[in-house]
């Protein structure tokens, strides 16, 4: 009984996301439902936050349950409104804030920079750099609100807004941007007790990465020290840390997850 006792403590203990809220957008694919199924493995509720509603409910359904509760919102991250109100429902729904927010929302309209149109250009920023914007300064806000003394917020920007890719000028500066907003965004939030993180991954075998053309994806991949895409799973890993009290004096951080591409 004792040995029983002390094995469900040590699983417990594991868990290390347990209590904890977590929101992440794009959750109905990709990079986005690794996080969500990694989290809630760790003990975490998870809102699993998408435009596309049935995307969302596809991941929801791929959850681990043992006590924790999940749910799926629907949310436009590039609309003040919409994003305000995600929050309110959340809180309503659990009674408290999310004090986890991943940012995984995210598009690409490629064209090379001579021939790309206004509206390509404006509307990725839209839904990237500015629906990332967003989600944390309404996440924060309610944190603030509730007295909470802690909070992790993780963005997804990229390694190619590092050092920039034929063909994605707007999808690079997007992801240039999400750096400097969260480098920003965790000089202003620490005296809150809240740590905001940029993960940069490279190239993942997502559906967002499944739109390369084959050739393109040979050529990067001899460029990759470890040989191979990355999986989803392994950007989902590196969330679990940032969100976890493992990193607890991490705050600012630019954490590349490329398998040594461009280092």
């Amino acid at each position: 009984m004792a040995t029983g006792l002390a094995g469900a403590e040590a699983v417990a203990a594991a868990l290390r996301l347990r209590s904890r809220l977590a929101l992440v957008t794009g959750g109905g694919s990709g990079i986005g439902r690794a996080v969500c199924q990694r989290f809630a493995k760790e003990g975490a509720a998870v809102a699993v936050v998408d435009i596309d509603e049935g995307a969302a409910t596809e991941t929801l359904r791929t959850l681990h349950r043992d006590h924790q509760q999940h749910s799926v919102f629907v949310a436009d991250v590039t609309s003040s409104e919409s994003v305000r109100s995600l929050v309110s429902q959340i809180q309503s729904q659990f009674s408290r804030p999310p004090c986890v927010a991943v940012n995984c929302a995210g598009i690409t309209m490629d064209s090379l920079l001579l021939k790309m149109q206004e509206e390509a250009f404006d509307r990725v920023l839209q839904v990237n750099l500015k629906g990332t914007f967003l989600v944390t300064q309404a996440v924060a806000t309610a944190l603030i609100a509730s007295g909470a003394k802690k909070g992790s917020i993780i963005n997804l920007a990229s390694i190619v807004g590092k050092v920039g890719n034929l063909g994605q000028a707007n999808y690079t500066a997007s992801k240039a941007g999400v750096v400097a907003l969260t480098k920003t965004s965790a000089k202003e939030l620490a005296r809150y007790g809240i740590r905001c993180n940029t993960i940069l991954p490279g190239f993942i075998d997502t559906p967002m990465a499944a739109k390369v053309p084959q050739k393109v994806l040979d050529t990067v991949l001899r460029l990759v020290p470890m040989g191979r895409l990355g999986d989803p799973s392994e950007v989902a890993d590196v969330c679990v840390f940032l969100a976890s009290d493992d990193s607890s004096y991490v705050t600012g951080a630019s954490l590349e997850v490329t398998g040594g591409l461009f280092m």
